[in-house]
């Protein structure tokens, strides 16, 4: 988090399927985006909503009227939908937050059932003529075992109120059931969630060090098919800008944070290392300069993206019935990153016990280890030059089980690369300082089923741009005078589905942002901006006939323009009600390998 009067000095920003083919025939198109004004100073953002099934609806409130002052508690408690039954096709998170004119923080935010995290994100800063709203929307359906139940829940959403940060935060959440019926099946949710969180009312666990662990030791059914583990890594603190920072014997001739730049979730099972998942360099809406994000925030700030790992291939070590240690840990976390997790599994409804084996697991003995290529120079006082660090490793891991249709065969085949370059230009009248990064995924899963053999092939491409340049300008004195900074940030998703040669669903999801803006010092505090400007592009695409584009460009403040339908036929926007146009994860309809 970053307060504006805090820029005065060098470096200050661092203050941061089996349905496929009878679910493909009725074309329900997405709700619309919420509207778009232009001129308007409130929340901007090019994502679209969750689309939704036909169909009647239930909603059930779990709370109105929330303010957030301080870090007190906000319990509430839920109940399943009356009338809806809990056969549902879809379920969907919607919360409403707001935020007054005045001066604050941006601020973590987080909801909570049964102790598992629901969702997880940052709030939008408000300015004193400005307060914004922003809504936000999240397909649960996944959750549907722990909807089916009573429960009880939390927001965390801490916040500051007082003489000096007077923003008052206020939210509302409810749950939306669209039950199942012909033009839309049920939806093949897991079987069971077990939360990795802070305790039974469900919190993020605070990772220091590399060596630190969210670890929690579970006894799972012994009927295990398949598994998953959603992971959420934010840094916060020290780490906040982590993809900034340098090793420690560079931070002060880069006058930079220490620690290096490399990032990285490992997940282990009973200490052996089980999987990987990069870290997406969210940035908060008080991040290096306040107004690049106005009114339009980073990619996923006010709604994150959890990453899926595939734990499949270690299901039959889980089914024995004994306890068992599930852990996340944070390569190079440097004070801190906030840590939580929802293991996911599918059961075999026709046998109790399921046995099996792991048979391949390459990850197991391969160090999370980044190489670092220092190219600075300092030559009579003026420091130059680059740091680049890289990481890259590819595993595979494969197992079995035998269940009541048959043996059941997973592997998963994985490269994860990391890449960082920073570049500095250090002198009496200047501090600027660049960064290249960018930590890609890719993934094929290829899971066979049967006496014959059926193989499901997915493929998954994940990239995370980022670059960004900043730059301090000093006068003869040594004041700040200016400060300009720029970014473009990206998320990017590629998928496909194939059974044998035949490709039974694709989908593209590209998500980026470009933004610039310069505070203006007087006297070493800031006395305003110039240039603010910024652009934010959305791209979803599938093979069954799914299109969305939305474009959001905004200046000095306000939005300047919008336009739908970029990249579709007729410039029209067009959602089948079971996809994840946000490019969230999906073990329900199109994207699990376990489904046919």
């Amino acid at each position: 988090m970053a307060l504006i009067d805090e820029a005065g000095r060098k470096g200050l920003w661092l203050g941061l399927t089996g349905c496929i083919v009878a679910c493909a025939a009725p074309v329900a198109l997405g709700q619309a985006s919420p509207g778009l004004t232009v001129g308007s100073a409130n929340v901007a953002v090019a994502d679209p909503g969750v689309p939704r099934p036909p169909g009647k609806t239930c909603t059930v409130e779990l709370f109105n009227g929330f303010t957030f002052r301080d870090f007190s508690d906000h319990p509430y408690t839920y109940a399943p939908p009356v009338g809806c039954g809990k056969r549902w096709s879809k379920v969907v998170l919607e919360a409403d937050f707001a935020v007054t004119a005045g001066r604050q923080f941006d601020r973590t935010a987080s909801l909570w059932l049964g102790g598992a995290n629901i969702y997880f994100g940052t709030t939008q800063e408000p300015s004193s003529a400005v307060a914004p709203s922003w809504h936000i929307e999240r397909d649960v359906s996944d959750f549907a075992s722990l909807l089916a139940q009573p429960q009880t829940g939390q927001a965390i959403l801490g916040n500051v109120v007082d003489s000096t940060y007077t923003g008052i935060i206020s939210g509302s959440a409810r749950l939306v059931f669209y039950p199942a019926n012909i033009l839309a099946p049920k939806v093949e949710a897991p079987d069971a969630v077990f939360p990795l969180s802070d305790g039974t009312n469900g919190g993020t666990v605070a990772l220091n060090t590399g060596g630190d662990l969210l670890s929690r030791t579970l006894t799972l059914p012994t009927n295990i098919e398949r598994a998953y583990l959603d992971v959420f890594a934010q840094g916060q603190s020290g780490d906040e800008f982590w993809y900034s920072c340098v090793p420690d014997a560079l931070a002060n001739e880069a006058e930079s944070c220490g620690g290096g730049s490399y990032r990285e979730v490992q997940v282990s099972i009973d200490g052996q290392q089980a999987g990987v998942a990069p870290v997406y360099p969210w940035i908060f809406t008080g991040g290096i300069d306040p107004y690049m994000w106005r009114p339009t925030p980073g990619v996923q700030t006010l709604d994150f993206l959890p990453y899926r790992v595939d734990l499949t291939p270690f299901a039959a070590l889980l089914n024995d019935g004994k306890p068992h240690t599930v852990a996340v840990g944070v390569t190079g976390a440097n004070g801190n990153f906030a840590v939580t997790g929802n293991l996911f599994v599918h059961l075999d409804r026709g046998r109790k016990m399921v046995t099996g084996a792991l048979t391949a697991n390459t990850l197991q003995g391969q160090p999370a280890v980044a190489t670092v290529d220092n190219q600075l120079t300092d030559t009579g006082g003026v420091v130059g030059g680059s740091v680049t660090t890289r990481a890259s490793r590819s595993f595979r891991t494969a197992g079995y089980v035998d269940t009541s249709r048959g043996r059941i065969a997973t592997e998963v085949n994985q490269t994860v690369a990391f890449r960082n370059t920073q570049t500095f230009t250090i002198d009496p009248t200047r501090y600027e300082q660049g960064i290249d990064q960018t930590a890609t995924v890719d993934s094929t899963t290829k899971t066979r089923q049967g006496p014959l053999g059926i193989t499901v092939t997915t493929e998954t491409h994940f990239d995370y741009p980022l670059q960004a340049n900043f730059a301090n300008t000093f006068d003869g004195s040594g004041n700040i005078v200016s400060a300009p900074s720029s970014v473009t940030q990206g998320f990017s998703r590629q998928f496909s589905k194939t059974l044998g040669g035949l490709v039974i669903y694709r989908s593209d999801v590209d998500n980026s942002i470009d933004t610039a803006d310069t505070l203006n010092f007087t006297n070493g505090a800031v006395s305003g901006h110039t240039g603010q400007r910024s652009t934010q592009q959305f791209r979803f695409r599938d093979n069954l006939g799914s299109c969305y584009g939305r474009d959001v460009t905004t200046a000095s403040g306000v939005l300047a323009s919008t336009a739908d339908g970029g990249g579709c036929a007729r410039a029209r926007n067009q959602l089948l009600w079971f996809t994840h146009p946000d490019g969230s994860p999906d073990t329900s309809r199109t994207e699990d390998p376990g489904v046919f």
